[in-house]
Order: structure tokens, then sequence, then C-alpha cells
């Protein structure tokens, strides 16, 4: 598998939709010279954790919204959804489990800046009119995460439009914990559930 890490643009000097721009870019660019590398126009996955799921979801939809490059799956690691910050996983674990929930509020306010819509669907994808058509999705989740509910919502609002979602809540664990593999061995299940489902959608 060819893998590519897009350097977007990071807020609050560029903020949205500088990061979505860049990362739609690559995708279509990938596209374009698929063959020069290699690799095959129609198995293309988008994934990322955090900031990084917002960011593959929103590719997602941007890529049906423009008919642009048809995507094969998304995998999104407890990705941020919802710019309102009103879950009450965000109450339940506002402190104490490494992100918090005022940190994440002042992410959004980085993010969108003064001028920036929270409504957008492409920045709150949660608030997406239509999700219907979407790539199969795998959507994991921590338990003592202040994201966890809206990562589940959104898991919900996929399935009601049709989509093939699959979810999995780690229960015992918090925000980044994919990345704690030294750590956790939850982290070693994570992956390889990621990458049993890519090995299934992009087979």
């Amino acid at each position: 598998a060819l893998v590519v890490s897009v350097d977007y643009r990071l807020a609050p000097e560029h903020r949205f939709p500088a990061a979505l721009d860049d990362c739609m870019a690559v995708t279509h660019w990938l596209t374009d010279h698929a063959a020069d590398l290699r690799g095959d126009l129609d198995r293309i996955a988008v994934a990322g954790d955090s900031a990084g799921g917002n960011l593959a979801a929103a590719v997602a939809l941007a890529s049906r919204a423009d008919d642009g490059p048809g995507l094969a799956a998304q995998v999104m690691l407890y990705p941020v959804i919802d710019a309102a910050c009103a879950t009450p996983s965000f109450v339940q674990n506002a402190e104490g489990y490494l992100l918090s929930a005022s940190v994440m509020r002042w992410f959004w306010e980085q993010y969108l800046g003064p001028d920036g819509d929270p409504d957008s669907g492409y920045a709150s994808v949660l608030r997406a009119p239509d999700l219907a058509g979407l790539p199969p999705a795998l959507v994991i989740t921590a338990e003592f995460d202040p994201l966890r509910d809206e990562g589940e919502a959104y898991v919900e609002h996929l399935g009601e439009a049709g989509n093939d979602v699959t979810r999995h809540r780690f229960d015992g664990m918090i925000h980044g914990f994919v990345g704690m593999d030294a750590l956790v061995d939850e982290a070693d299940t994570a992956m390889a559930e990621v990458g049993a489902f890519l090995r299934t959608h992009l087979a």
C-alpha cells in the first residue's frame, strides 16, 4: 500500500478551510497521479485521528459533493466532529483525561477564528445536511474522551443515511490512546482493527 501523510496548513495562522483545501488538493493529486505511483485509483481510503479524523470525514464529504475522487473507505479515530462541544461526554470527561473540554473549545476557536462558521458541514461534519452515499466508515472512540459522544453520534447519522459504518468504543481509554502503544495493549488492538477494515474495503 502507498501511505501519504498530508502536511496541511495549521491554525491559527491558516484557519478553516485551509487544512481541508490542502487535504482535498492532495487527494485530487493522488487520483491524477495514481498510475505514476503504481497505485490503484479505485482503492483510495482516507484516515485520521482527532483533528485528522475531522479532515478525513470532511474529505469524504467534499469528494462526494464535487464529484471528486471516489473513496473506498474512511477511518476516523476519536474524531473532532462538532464545534458545539456540548455532549454529555464533554461534561463527564471535562478534566483529568489528557484532552480537556476547555482546551478542545480553545482548539475550535483557533481553527475557526472570529469569522468562521461553526455550522459549516465541512467543519462540524455532524451538521452536514446530507450524509448519504459516503464510503464505508470505521469510527473508533475512547470511553474517557470529551469527544466520545460526538464521534458516536456521527456513527448514528452515517448509519441513518444508509452508509456502511462500524463503531468500536474502547472502554477505559482516553483521547490519543492509539499513539500510546508502549503503555496500553488497546493501541495495538485498535491498529489491527484499522488494518483489517482497510484490507476488507481495499481488497
